[in-house]
């Protein structure tokens, strides 16, 4: 089949290699236009328009309305239009120029987790089991006929980024096999169920905020979940009352269960490691990253800036 392919970040690059090297052929791409990235906020290109660009396809930036862009849609004369995690809504005039639809890869069992950020919020749950599904877009919020999944176990250390990235690649090849039955007439999209839709929204940098009154596994999952983006935080003791509480990045932690004579929020160092109580016992912080600086191990931190803040035996903010 002749395809457009439409996506943006990096997790979507897998798919589009695996298109590129399947028996149809790649037209066009369709991605966001450059955006202002890194601390220079200098204009870059998305990772799907670098690596089409070197497979030598053409790529498109424009957003994805009027009838100029429909046009350039018909012109390609394209069969169908897989999309993974492409960044825009699409209209009803544009749903209708492929022969055979616009092919969603998402990463969910749907109608679990529909929206932006469906591995993150299946870690913060605290979900064993994920996957992906290869589904029709309709102007719904993910809410298309289902063509094929595929599933995936949640690790107990996975990050979100751990997690995105065999799903990236699993569900690369789930959608090669869904758009390979697609074109041969060997696949009935099936109406999704009625029941278990649960709802997945963008990650704000608020959510990120550990809560330390939480109980150790809910403190886990959250970090977990944010980490790498848009990474958790929490903000140590202030100076004085005029002064904003300076934040520290935070990552993975490890359980200690048998510490549980740590309030919320407060610190303990030792040598080794560095303690921070819950609402059921304590989690040894990972690294951690103070504003400007680069991730370090917690107890690196403690024995130098962190001494400070171990010293004014205060809690860490994000207690209620």
């Amino acid at each position: 089949m002749r395809l457009l392919f439409a996506g943006t970040p990096e997790p979507a690059v897998p798919a589009l290699r695996a298109l590129i090297d399947s028996e149809h052929e790649v037209v066009a791409v369709l991605t966001r236009a450059d955006a202002r990235a890194g601390r220079g906020r200098r204009l870059a290109p998305s990772p799907v328009r670098v690596a089409a660009e070197d497979a030598g396809i053409p790529v498109i930036t424009d957003a994805p309305r009027g009838e100029e862009f429909v046009e350039r849609l018909r012109d390609l004369e394209i069969d169908a239009a897989p999309v993974v995690a492409y960044g825009h809504l699409l209209r009803a005039d544009v749903l209708a120029v492929p022969r055979l639809g616009w092919v969603n890869l998402h990463f969910s069992v749907l109608p679990a987790w529909r929206g932006a950020a469906p591995v993150q919020h299946a870690i913060l749950a605290g979900d064993e089991v994920t996957g992906a599904t290869t589904f029709l877009l309709d102007e719904g919020m993910d809410t298309g006929p289902v063509l094929g999944t595929a599933t995936e176990t949640i690790r107990p250390r996975d990050t979100s980024g751990d997690l995105l990235g065999r799903l990236a690649v699993s569900g690369a090849q789930l959608l090669v096999a869904s758009l390979d039955a697609l074109g041969a007439g060997r696949l009935a999209p099936q109406p999704q169920p009625a029941e278990g839709a649960s709802l997945a929204p963008k990650i704000t940098r608020e959510d990120a905020l550990v809560r330390w009154d939480d109980p150790a596994l809910a403190v886990d999952r959250r970090i977990r979940a944010v980490t790498p983006a848009p990474g958790a935080w929490t903000t140590l003791p202030a100076a004085d009352d005029a002064t904003p509480p300076p934040r520290l990045g935070v990552g993975p932690v490890r359980m200690r269960p048998e510490v549980t004579d740590l309030d919320p929020g407060r610190l303990r160092a030792t040598k080794a490691e560095v303690l921070v109580g819950t609402a059921t016992h304590a989690v040894a912080l990972g690294d951690v990253q103070p504003v400007g600086k680069k991730p370090m191990p917690a107890a690196d931190w403690a024995r130098g800036a962190g001494r400070a803040v171990l010293d004014a035996d205060a809690p860490l903010g994000g207690t209620r």
